[in-house]
């Protein structure tokens, strides 16, 4: 049985909306536009934009076709710290205009083997399985996380919207992947993270009387935990040691410790 739950089918509209709006930033450049440097060091506009591709379609595959996924993981293994970066820079040497063609069909497509995904299963990952919602949120955070360097690249501010609930989310979630990544023990406690979202309403996590608490706008939580903005240029305050460890350590992407971005 499928699955095309009103949660999924809510986060697939977010990410929707979010590709759409990199969609429109890209659309048109010229062929220098895409050679732009974003601040992602050796990738440029189309560098970005093809690993969204082909992140989307290795997405597909674990969704929908399990063979074409083996195989993805077995060319994986022959390079586990550099596929992704090769992957990006073989799908670069595209025009630009080639590249966005095969993001906006990888990004469809994705769409559709979700919402048909069994609800019962989960997607395998280069991280641990996943169900279609989780990977719909997933490709949410990267697609927005990519999509600043595309926009700080061209030397755009985009304004940020509620949609950024998926990336804190998915950012408070990964809280002991975090720790673990830097070989440390993750904390036996939960904390509590109060967040304003850009709107102005009020997100919390965990227990209310937790003793170690994070607490400040949710888009610099999402802005830490993608590092795409370094911890000493966000407001984020943190209650307690094991709390202010997390905001050093925050990551909530797949994959070794990010080397993170410079403090402006």
């Amino acid at each position: 049985m499928s699955t095309s739950s009103p949660l999924l089918t809510s986060v697939l509209d977010d990410l929707a909306t979010e590709s759409a709006g990199i969609d429109a930033l890209v659309a048109d450049l010229d062929e220098a536009g895409w050679r732009t440097a974003t601040p992602a060091e050796g990738w440029d506009v189309a560098h970005q934009v093809a690993h969204l591709a082909w992140t989307d379609e290795a997405a597909v595959l674990a969704a929908s076709d399990k063979d074409g996924w083996d195989a993805l993981v077995l060319a994986a293994a022959d390079s586990p710290t550099g596929f992704v970066d090769e992957a990006a820079a073989d799908g670069a040497r595209e025009p630009g205009r080639d590249i966005l063609t095969r993001w906006r069909h990888a990004r469809e497509t994705l769409a559709e083997a979700l919402l048909a995904h069994p609800a019962d299963q989960r997607l395998p990952w280069f991280g641990p399985p996943m169900s279609a919602v989780s990977m719909a949120t997933a490709r949410f955070m990267e697609t927005w996380a990519h999509g600043l360097d595309i926009a700080d690249a061209l030397g755009v501010r985009p304004e940020p919207t509620d949609r950024i609930r998926h990336v804190a989310h998915l950012g408070v979630r990964t809280r002991n992947f975090s720790f673990a990544t830097h070989g440390q023990e993750p904390p036996a406690e939960d904390f509590r993270v109060e967040l304003v979202a850009p709107s102005g309403e009020q997100w919390t996590f965990g227990p209310e009387d937790a003793p170690q608490r994070v607490t400040g706008p949710a888009l610099d939580l999402a802005l830490l935990v993608t590092q795409r903005r370094h911890r000493d240029d966000l407001a984020l305050v943190a209650t307690g040691a094991d709390a202010d460890r997390w905001l050093d350590l925050a990551q909530c992407f797949a994959g070794p410790p990010g080397g993170g971005r410079g403090s402006r």
